[in-house]
């Protein structure tokens, strides 16, 4: 999809002996959205944006090494071998070995000649290389303007780590101005070095311009023009993230020495084989310990008992993303891990005071955000009139952030549906939820609706779920529940001459919390790719009976 950004001109930093004056240009095409405020707590910032930085910049999928030079190198050593073999007499094998010295001196010439030459080239590939970073910062940041705080939201290159730094107005002094809202800003490569000059004897201003609006139209040409193929997968992984943040997770804190001696542990060693996961074991009222494998290395955490109810134990893999916490350690509190089960997404909420960074991975680096993971599926899906959702989200709108709970209790509305609505505003890019305060958000993610039919879903998992329902092939065969509102459904889906028996436990606010089928696809993927068509055909089935 293409997205026009207009800039009145590129973000600019003043830097000085004293003071140091940081302004991004936002996007004016969008509603006004500004803030002026200078910087209380300069250290904790700058680690924090940097650490946001490496969010940016991880790409750690696999790259194959490019053996073509070592082929030619193979190829021409293979033949000096023949020539060799080939060579009976000594006297010719003299004269080979004069002919190459000479030939080694006339190269060695040759590249002396040729000098200045690849020195400039090299220039050139840098200076080419600088200016294609600025293209990964063009559409990734995403700037956010509350009440109660200004926040940061970015993507990884490979689309597999999330990353949002959340600074309240405490962390700010003398703001001037600001107006809530959401905006795009120009993101510069140099930016990034800029901050790393943060320092606590320095005043640092902090300016979403706000002159970027008071323009008249005839000035329209002298803007910064930017059009943007931006890839469908980078705006389906910013509905996919927050979608995953607001279903159930095991949650338990973590010290910043535990996450200190986690990367040690990855400093220290290099996998050469699988498996490559790490093990959570957690036992009630015991300290959590982490199983590194393959080494089997545990890494006990006797400052972090697991306050839980059951015993457990959770594998997650993609383990060496966990290096974008390390700037954070210095300056956190704790951090807040939530996992959402084995193979599943996992969050890191580190403490900041009066900050928060959440680094959101997907269940390993291969498996993106955008591509593998569809769950918005699994989260409250009650059917709900189009009436009932303008009035959530404009209850919402209203205070910029709310718990779902007070706005059933303000609308006289049931949870479900309220987070129903509020499920399906997310995946319209129109809010979020923000892990940290568990709360609800207003963040337009486009000044323009986002085609939902083309973003929404990877697969057509949910079309064959309707069909079932249309051609009639679903049966709820068990419904049971308990105190907690908890139900475990059981049923039969009839699928081209064949009968599959999904089973599904949904907790009190209709998210999946377990599933099982007895079909092919649900036997390789379980739920890390979502439920099955069998599994959202069963359940919304029991919706349509309930309702």
């Amino acid at each position: 999809m293409e997205v026009n950004y207009a800039y009145k001109g590129s973000t600019a930093v003043i830097d000085r002996a004293d003071r140091t004056q940081m302004s991004f240009s936002p996007d004016t095409k969008r509603e006004p959205t500004f803030f002026i405020g200078e910087l209380r707590q300069n250290i904790a910032f700058r680690e924090a944006i940097s650490a946001l930085h490496d969010v940016v910049v991880s790409d750690l999928r696999f790259k194959p090494k490019d053996k073509t030079a070592y082929k030619e190198w193979a190829a021409k050593q293979l033949q000096i071998d023949w020539q060799l073999v080939a060579v009976q007499k000594q006297e010719v094998a003299n004269r080979m070995k004069e002919l190459g010295d000479e030939l080694k001196q006339l190269n060695n010439n040759s590249y002396q000649r040729l000098k200045p030459y690849y020195d400039a080239r090299n220039r050139f590939h840098h200076y080419a290389w600088q200016k294609q970073l600025d293209i990964l910062f063009l559409f990734d940041p995403v700037i956010t303007v509350h009440p109660d705080e200004i926040f940061f939201e970015c993507f990884s290159v490979d689309e597999s780590s999330y990353g949002r730094l959340g600074a309240s107005y405490e962390v700010f002094k003398n703001i001037d101005e600001f107006a809530c809202g959401t905006t795009n800003i120009d993101y510069s490569h140099d930016l990034y070095n800029e901050f790393q000059k943060i320092r606590n004897y320095k005043t640092t201003r902090l300016e979403v311009d706000p002159s970027g609006f008071e323009v008249q139209t005839t000035n329209e040409e002298t803007f910064k023009e930017v059009k943007i193929d931006l890839p469908d997968s980078w705006v389906r992984g910013f509905l996919q993230v927050s979608s995953a943040m607001s279903l159930p997770a095991t949650r338990f804190d973590l010290h910043p020495m535990d996450i200190h001696n986690m990367c040690l542990v990855l400093r220290r060693h290099k996998e050469k084989q699988g498996p490559r996961s790490m093990r959570y074991h957690l036992t009630p009222g015991q300290p959590v310990r982490v199983v590194f494998e393959p080494w089997d290395i545990e890494v006990v955490c006797p400052r972090s008992p697991y306050t839980g109810s059951s015993e457990q134990v959770i594998r997650v893999w993609g383990r060496r993303r966990l290096h974008i916490l390390e700037r954070l350690i210095p300056v956190a509190k704790k951090f807040t891990v939530h996992l959402l089960g084995t193979g599943m997404p996992s969050f890191y909420v580190a403490d900041l005071g009066d900050m928060s960074f959440t680094l959101g991975l997907s269940g390993w680096t291969a498996n993106d955000w955008s591509r593998s993971g569809n769950f918005d599926l699994m989260t409250s899906r009650t059917e709900v009139d189009n009436l009932t959702k303008i009035s959530i989200f404009e209850m919402l709108k209203r205070d910029w952030l709310q718990t779902p709970d007070f706005i059933a209790r303000r609308l006289n509305l049931d949870r479900s549906v309220v987070l129903s609505a509020l499920s399906a505003y997310t995946q319209a890019g129109s809010a979020i939820y923000d892990l940290n305060k568990q709360v609800y958000r207003v963040r337009e993610l486009s000044r323009e609706p986002l085609p939902i039919d083309k973003l929404r879903f990877a697969n057509d998992r949910e079309e064959k779920a309707s069909r079932f329902l249309s051609q009639n092939a679903v049966r709820v065969t068990s419904c049971t529940g308990d105190a907690s509102e908890v139900l475990i459904l059981q049923g039969s889906v009839q699928d081209k001459g064949k009968t599959y028996t999904p089973s599904l436990t949904i907790d009190s606010d209709r998210r999946i919390i377990q599933a099982e089928c007895t079909c092919n696809w649900h036997s390789q993927n379980k739920l890390f790719k979502g439920p099955c068509e069998h599994i959202l055909a069963l359940k919304t089935q029991h919706q349509r009976q309930s309702s």
